[in-house]
């Protein structure tokens, strides 16, 4: 009789150890799991964290914007940390110094995105590229979990074993930090190779600024402010106060955000700011859309080709330079690169969501976007 009774504990810790060692391994999956996921779609758009980081130091305004060239440098470590974090946790590499890492990575992840819920200088965190947009303050309720993820991790470390010996585990992070940056620098001197903006080819721009008829509208809510007697009062709409009340200001507050079309922003301008947009999504012949958001930083190289590559277009094809630089601007570039296509104005950050290259070619006709190069790569 002891000895079953013996028997019977020694099954029942084995199970509880079993299934501790079982629920220890899914944390660390699924840690693994959002590090890769968040530094993979920002791999493939690079650029697209490089344009976040940038709204970032600009919305903190101030200091913070003299540090935007820091942007490229800054998102291409940012991916790689992720990457190597997510990829040495799934496969035990080095486990105690990248729980230690995530650690630390979320110590300063985990204020920023609170400051950022409170302050709300930008509208999406970015997180997780364009592929899964999230609010701020979901942002940093899931940075609380995966923090909590990370110290569960330290706390348990003794109970991940490792599965490399020392030399195979650096040979994987140094190949796997290689290949991250390699594939980097393909989605910039290409493009994405996955779209996850409104823009992707395929998709017709008229369409995808349609607002459905029964779609619900923004939502918000009134407040007056009025004073009597030296005290001032706030009322709602539907109890405003009687005449012995002064009036002294409104208070307008956005309580639901309404039905947005995936696209929302498109406008193409001429230089006197005369808007062509229904003729250009209307012509049902091809159009070749140039796509340079600032003159400044345009690729010499990439300019020469798109000149040569619309030499070689048929008289009824239409030509549409897209930049947000200025008319002087405009006028100098045509100039020095000896340029016959017209230009036209569209506001930057829609060229920049619309194309991840400086000069980039989009291909329309009758509004569906049919094409997208990068202008280097013709």
């Amino acid at each position: 009789m002891k000895r079953k009774r013996i028997d019977r504990r020694k099954q029942s810790s084995s199970k509880l150890i079993g299934t501790k060692q079982v629920m220890l391994h899914i944390v660390r999956l699924l840690l693994a799991s959002v590090f890769i996921f968040s530094g993979s779609v920002k791999a493939i758009d690079p650029l697209g964290t490089v344009y976040k980081i940038e709204d970032y130091l600009i919305a903190f305004d101030g200091f913070f914007v003299n540090l935007t060239f820091l942007a490229f440098p800054v998102a291409f470590t940012l991916i790689t940390i992720e990457l190597l974090i997510g990829f040495c946790l799934f496969f035990q590499i080095r486990f105690k110094f990248f729980s230690w890492s995530v650690m630390a990575f979320m110590l300063i992840i985990t204020p920023l995105t609170y400051y950022i819920a409170i302050k709300n200088p930008v509208t999406d965190c970015g997180c997780f590229g364009d592929a899964v947009t999230i609010s701020n303050w979901a942002t940093f309720y899931k940075n609380i979990v995966l923090s909590a993820f990370a110290v569960i991790l330290i706390v348990f470390n003794k109970h991940f074993r490792q599965i490399f010996i020392p030399s195979i585990e650096w040979a994987m992070v140094i190949v796997f930090v290689f290949a991250s940056a390699g594939f980097m620098v393909y989605s910039i001197t290409h493009l994405p190779i996955i779209d996850f903006r409104p823009y992707k080819v395929g998709v017709n721009i008229p369409e995808a600024m349609t607002i459905p008829a029964d779609a619900p509208s923004d939502q918000f809510e009134y407040n007056f402010i009025y004073e009597k007697d030296g005290k001032q009062q706030s009322f709602n709409l539907n109890e405003l106060p009687d005449s012995t009340w002064t009036f002294v200001s409104q208070e307008t507050k956005l309580v639901a955000e309404g039905y947005k079309p995936p696209i929302h922003d498109f406008a193409i301008l001429t230089i006197d700011f005369e808007d062509i947009t229904d003729e250009v999504l209307s012509y049902p012949g091809k159009s070749v859309v140039i796509i340079m958001y600032d003159l400044n930083k345009t690729s010499i190289k990439g300019i020469e080709k798109v000149k040569q590559y619309i030499a070689k277009q048929k008289p009824s094809v239409k030509v549409y330079a897209l930049t947000s630089s200025s008319s002087v601007d405009i006028q100098e570039f045509k100039s020095e690169h000896k340029l016959q296509f017209p230009f036209y104005k569209a506001d930057p950050i829609t060229l920049k969501t619309i194309m991840r290259a400086n000069p980039g070619i989009m291909i329309l006709q009758n509004g569906t976007i049919k094409e997208k190069w990068n202008g280097a790569r013709l």
